[in-house]
């Protein structure tokens, strides 16, 4: 599970109530304990560093600069705890223009004996908010709550999330194996938008030099050890020399990616490797997935980086599935078919479902089934899930999200598969047409809609969200 950092930011406004500011900020460490159970820790200012550990004026700002620049956070958090000075907080936002922002107001408390106002954080925060406006720095607001309520705890979570997710995809170095197969034009990608917008980097590495690596392995211990351990998991219907291909591929893509620094990959599936290297890499793919070094199919070097941003948006607590979407559910109203030709993670099996290692369903026909053997078919786990996609047209990238549900299915099919239930999928498969979404998505269990769209806002990716 990836490590977040987040840093936070108590404002504060003098000559507002001092002590219940003092209280606030503690408030909001305690609310925010139980997010250590998911690797969230909240950095912020002590008595050692600041007057009560809060921030009120330039003096603060310039020690809380310099305290976080030697911490790796992956974003900021303001929370107005009185009226908060805006100079001082949007000074700190300012000298980390690369972090999320996440702003939020205390509520007020009771009024004093003389009748005055404790915080007036409600008021404070416009100003703090229009401070961040007037220097175009983007940023969410939470709302204006008391730590203790459920919103706050989910929204700060949410914002880890969406940071873990920004982080993760500036920067990204994304594997692209092979080139494109030749009719799929919906898998060329124009790199450069991926260059200036995000800083990232696509790294070539050709066919031949993977299959020149996988046989060249010399280690087969380990080889033998890969082959043993999806025998354990999965009823084997191909050659054994399939499998130990399959590994051999395994040891290759991974040695790559770790050779490369890869965030991603994505892999040219079809015909070549069957053709010369005779296998599919499906299990190889899925595994590799599974360790947490997304790979997506057919070279698709944008459904790998959607795959990334939402294994980092989980904070990598569960994996998702590179999915086509197939066909409408032939009698069930809002249910399509998110398959696959057997590239899933094992972890994500269903367990009413066996995993059965097996020639290649569609293009054992064509290619033979000797040399199309390497596909993991079982049917997925029931659940929520999130649905995504991100293109690039003109130079301008959008992100589609949605969610659903995987429903129980006695099923028998090939590939790797589940029928996924949404609100309206006329809907769904009409703005997929119209906005420009491939037959590509990643797909992954749970509900992460709120994180995704707001990574959309800090990485200027347009949102089309269902």
């Amino acid at each position: 599970m990836a490590k977040v950092k987040i840093g936070f930011v108590p404002a504060h406004r003098e000559p507002f109530d001092e002590e219940w500011a003092v209280n606030m900020k503690q408030r909001v460490l305690d609310a925010l304990k139980s997010l250590k159970n998911k690797n969230i820790d909240i950095i912020h200012p002590d008595t050692s560093l600041t007057k009560n550990g809060l921030v009120r004026n330039d003096e603060d700002a310039e020690k809380i600069i310099n305290y976080f620049k030697n911490e790796d956070l992956s974003g900021i958090m303001i929370g107005a705890m009185t009226f908060g000075d805006e100079i001082s907080v949007a000074t700190v936002a300012q000298s980390f223009p690369d972090l999320p922002i996440l702003l939020f107001s205390t509520k007020e408390g009771s009024f004093t004996p003389e009748g005055g106002r404790r915080s007036d954080a409600f008021c404070g925060t416009l100003s703090i908010g229009s401070a961040l406006y007037r220097r175009k720095i983007p940023f969410i607001f939470l709302g204006n709550v008391f730590p203790e309520e459920e919103k706050f705890i989910r929204g700060v979570e949410d914002f880890a999330r969406t940071c873990r997710a920004v982080k993760r995809f500036l920067g990204a170095r994304i594997g692209l194996v092979g080139p494109r197969p030749e009719r799929f034009e919906t898998c060329a990608i124009n790199e450069f938008p991926m260059i200036e917008q995000f800083g990232q980097r696509v790294v070539q590495k050709s066919l031949v030099e993977i299959f020149n690596a996988a046989q060249s392995v010399k280690d087969d211990k380990k080889v033998k050890e890969i082959v043993e351990e999806i025998k354990k998991q999965a009823i084997c219907e191909i050659a054994e020399e399939s499998l130990e291909k399959s590994a051999r591929l395994e040891i290759a893509l991974e040695d790559f990616a770790k050779e490369k620094k890869l965030s991603a990959m994505a892999v040219q599936c079809w015909s070549a490797m069957q053709e010369i290297y005779g296998i599919s890499p499906c299990i190889s793919m899925g595994r590799l997935t599974q360790k947490g070094m997304m790979t997506a199919c057919e070279v698709d070097i944008h459904g790998a980086l959607t795959m990334l941003v939402q294994h980092a948006v989980s904070l990598e607590e569960t994996v998702p599935h590179f999915i086509d979407w197939t066909i409408q559910h032939q009698s069930k109203e809002n249910v399509f078919l998110a398959w696959h030709c057997g590239n899933a993670p094992f972890s994500l099996r269903a367990p009413d479902s066996k995993i059965y290692l097996r020639s290649h369903s569609i293009l054992g026909k064509s290619l033979g089934e000797d040399k199309s053997g390497g596909v993991a078919e079982f049917k997925l786990k029931e659940g929520e899930v999130t649905l995504s996609r991100i293109v690039e047209y003109d130079g301008q990238f959008k992100m589609f999200v949605t969610t659903g549900k995987i429903i129980p299915s006695s099923d028998n099919l090939r590939g790797s598969w589940s029928w996924v239930e949404v609100k309206d999928l006329d809907l769904l498969y009409r703005t997929l047409l119209q906005e420009g979404f491939t037959h590509h998505a990643s797909m992954i269990h749970g509900d992460f809609k709120k994180p995704l769209t707001d990574f959309c806002q800090f990485t200027g990716i347009e949102a089309v969200v269902l």
